[in-house]
Formats: C-alpha cells, structure tokens, sequence
C-alpha cells in the first residue's frame, strides 16, 4: 500500500512537471502585468521589439482536441510573458508530442503442487500526445491597435 502511495504521488508529480512552462532569459524583464494584456505575435510587429525571454510549454498529459492544445499552450505563453513583463509573445513555432492510445494483452499459466492455472489481462492506455510551443515574450513600445474580423 506504501508502494502504491508513493508511486501515485510520483506520477503526479511527473504529470505537474510535463505541463510547467519554462523561459530562458534574453533580455530585461519588466514588472509582471495581466495575461489578458499580453498580445500573441504570428510575425513580428512592424514597430518593432524588444526581446525578453526564450519561453516554451506544453499543453499537458490530459488535453484532448487539437483546438484545446492549441488553446492552452497559447494560454501557457501569455501566462509566463505576463509575469516577465512582456506585452507581446511572438510564436515561433509548435510541435507534436508523442502519445496515442494502445492496448497490451497477457495471458499467463502454470503448475504449482499438481494444481494447475491460467490468467489473462488487458491493458488501455488513452492518453492523448501533447502539443508543444516556443515563443518569445517581447515588449512592444507602441503595439498596433488590434485588429477587428
């Protein structure tokens, strides 16, 4: 039982850690602001930037649909840039992690003191692969209004 404790405190953990963001320092950080005011980048802004920190996350073990990864690793960027101070991450690039479902089968017999036996089992794994993303957290001097649809 003490075994099993440990075992599932570890895996938690683990699943805690595969989700952290992370950032590389570049530049100056500047007093953390609101996510909600950090503006995602698909190129660069035409004002120009100041680049800040190297920044990369993943959307985590259990997030299914490919428009929730996406939703999430964007919302992990802004999260971390917001606490750099960044007003603008600009998207680098994304990358697909490996997962998938599978199944094992077993089947097992043998004879101990003249009785025999068999056993068999079945294992699912459905844990979906994650989506990856790198950016940078820039400050923008004069960010462009946004634009409307």
């Amino acid at each position: 039982m003490r075994f099993l404790r440990a075992f599932a405190l570890l895996a938690l953990v683990l699943g805690a850690a595969a989700c952290a963001s992370s950032h590389l320092l570049t530049g100056r950080p500047r007093p953390p602001i609101d996510p909600a005011q950090v503006r995602v980048y698909f190129s660069a802004p035409s004002t120009g930037y100041e680049e800040i920190a190297r920044l990369q996350t993943g959307s985590g073990a259990f997030t299914y649909g490919e428009q929730n990864k996406m939703n999430s690793v964007i919302a992990k960027l802004r999260k971390e840039a917001g606490k750099l101070g960044a007003n603008g991450v600009l998207l680098t690039g994304t990358d697909d992690g490996y997962g998938g479902s599978s199944v094992g089968v077993g089947a097992g017999g043998g004879r101990i003191g003249g009785r025999g036996f068999s056993s068999g089992g079945v294992g699912v794994s459905i844990s979906p692969s994650q989506k990856y993303a790198y950016g940078l957290a820039i400050w923008v001097a004069n960010p462009p209004p946004p634009q409307r649809r």
